[in-house]
């Protein structure tokens, strides 16, 4: 172990600036995780607990320390049961970001061959969004680009047909039985309606319905693009990774799916318009 400096009676090595480094990272990552949410003053809580711990036990106050050191063991089982969700979502963003995240891979490794996808058209989305905004239709689709979702298909009804405009407009229509609900749209099929999807805890302007919080909550948890149509308003949004952009054109609506589909980063463009951080929304500027 290499010796850096001292300070005091403290030795610092490489290894010690290494090792806060890396915590530093982790605890900022945590805190992007959870900020905006009521889990950040629980976790921060949690924390104050933990240092608290860590002085009273430098100090050899023995008594607090056997007390605080109990509390800490039953806390580790307490904060997993609390953080379920947080912990899910950061292992799912770490799955999304593995090699392995994608379901094919094991046969191109095997095979040495490139994956084929059947190729997209995406104007039924675009014209059924048009027709559904003009008529004040509600719409939730997501559309997804690696998998085919089935935890949340297998939440409605499957279908598994052809995306065509008459059919996504058939199915939001108010009195038809699968209105209420989203569909999911993979490798150019509707492969389910009324689907379930799960609701941000965040804090949502009150202009922004269940619809806008069940996309930002499905947007969350998984690596989707969802695309929104207000019931109220007949505007057109798109929600990743958490984040939204309102009030859309059908041309932004059509550049930012095709560049998803394509594998293209599309977050970007999220982050400059409008950002979706500390519970709060900056919407983008109405369109004339």
């Amino acid at each position: 172990m290499i010796l850096l400096f001292k300070i005091g009676f403290l030795e610092i090595s490489i290894v010690n600036i290494i090792d806060i480094t890396l915590v530093s990272m982790l605890l900022y990552q945590i805190y992007k995780l959870l900020r905006g949410s009521v889990a950040i003053k629980i976790f921060l809580g949690f924390l104050s607990i933990y240092l608290v711990y860590l002085l009273v036990s430098a100090l050899r106050m023995e008594l607090l320390s056997i007390i605080l050191g109990q509390f800490m063991g039953v806390g580790v089982i307490a904060a997993i049961i609390i953080f379920a969700p947080e912990i899910r979502k950061f292992l799912m963003i770490i799955g999304k970001s593995s090699i392995l995240s994608n379901e094919n891979i094991l046969q191109e490794l095997l095979f040495w061959r490139k994956r084929e996808t059947e190729a997209f058209n995406i104007n039924p989305i675009i014209e059924a969004s048009k027709a559904l905004a003009g008529t004040n239709m509600g719409a939730l689709m997501v559309i997804s680009n690696n998998s085919e979702l089935k935890f949340y298909a297998e939440s409605g009804d499957l279908l598994d047909a052809l995306v065509s405009k008459r059919l996504l407009i058939s199915i939001f229509n108010k009195y038809s039985p699968l209105h209420d609900g989203a569909v999911i749209i993979y490798n150019g099929k509707v492969k389910a309606a009324r689907c379930i999807l799960p609701v941000t805890e965040r804090d949502v302007p009150a202009q922004f319905g269940l619809r806008h919080r069940a996309a930002i909550g499905m947007s969350e948890a998984t690596d989707t693009l969802v695309l929104i149509v207000s019931e109220e308003t007949g505007q057109t949004s798109l929600a990743k990774n958490g984040k939204i952009l309102h009030n859309l054109s059908f041309q932004e609506v059509r550049e930012l799916i095709n560049g998803y589909l394509s594998g293209n980063d599309i977050d970007d463009k999220f982050e400059s318009i409008s950002v979706y951080e500390r519970g709060k929304f900056t919407p983008s500027p109405s369109k004339a």
